[in-house]
């Protein structure tokens, strides 16, 4: 009997239909990983410019890990524990540094558990898929600043996104770049590209900038200005995910832009309009 009611089991398992016996999962790709880390090192370099960043996945494997010149040789460690453990609790790490501040300190007896501030969950459409962590900034909240903007970096870039759409050939009459020139405008989007032209206008100075992915490439087609890059952004926000803005920058290498020149700036180089003489018309060509 025993036997007839293990095979009437096993019939009935071998007659569901496959989707209510495997989910599909997202997963964080290698290149997700280098996004996220490409996120955090952008941010840690307008504040104290040190850290080690490490990305996980799911199970809490080492997928990337990055040091920053100056920083202390155990932060590696320290960023793979804080990341390991974010993923396999599905917490920020500073949930269990408050939980045995507050007087539960027998959680420090687990195994593979590293209880400090800086881990942060990595999630897409509401799948954790990853984690990171950061050692080694000035302080344990900048380590958690830098974690949740390298976090912020993967949106989009999991294996489940859009391949790119075929090349096709753009052509823009005259009058219509004169138009987005008059009105300082995107010429080329974006989407389904890893490029984007910009008909770009200015009359006036403008925030620092930081474009984690992008690269700027200016060719100055009117007007001059002075251009700031490198430094330290001063009061750097994420406005949204990829790219900081700041007030202004500290330091940094200044130039004066004039018509007829070209320059290029690497994704994550913070850079500053900071005069402006008469009015500014430049292009820009985005490249991802």
């Amino acid at each position: 009997m025993r036997r007839t009611s293990l095979m009437a089991l096993l019939s009935c398992l071998a007659a569901l239909p496959a989707g209510a016996q495997v989910a599909q999962q997202k997963t964080l790709t290698l290149e997700g990983a280098r996004n996220v880390i490409a996120a955090a090192v952008a941010l840690a370099r307008t504040r104290a410019g040190t850290g080690v960043i490490a990305v996980v996945d799911a199970g809490g494997n080492l997928m990337a890990l990055e040091r920053l010149d100056g920083t202390f040789a155990a932060g590696a460690t320290i960023s793979i524990g804080k990341a390991r453990t974010a993923a396999l609790f599905k917490k920020p790490t500073k949930v269990f540094e408050d939980i045995i501040r507050n007087g539960r300190t027998s959680m420090v007896a687990l195994n593979d558990f590293t209880p400090l501030q800086g881990g942060i969950p990595i999630t897409v459409d509401g799948e954790i898929v990853g984690a990171v962590g950061v050692s080694g900034a000035a302080s344990a909240q900048e380590d958690e600043e830098v974690a949740l903007a390298g976090a912020a970096g993967v949106l989009g870039r999991v294996g489940t996104a859009a391949p790119l759409r075929p090349m096709a050939v753009s052509y823009f009459p005259r009058d219509s770049v004169r138009a987005a020139f008059q009105r300082g405008s995107v010429l080329l989007d974006g989407a389904g590209r890893n490029y984007m032209v910009h008909a770009s206008r200015r009359d006036r100075a403008g925030q620092a900038e930081v474009h984690v992915l992008d690269t700027d490439v200016i060719y100055v087609l009117d007007g001059s200005a002075t251009l700031v890059t490198g430094g330290t952004v001063a009061s750097p926000r994420t406005i949204e995910p990829n790219e900081i803005r700041g007030d202004s920058i500290e330091g940094g290498e200044r130039r004066q832009l004039a018509k007829g020149d070209v320059i290029t700036i690497p994704n994550g180089i913070p850079h500053w309009f900071a005069q402006v003489n008469g009015t500014l018309q430049y292009y820009v060509v985005k490249v991802r």
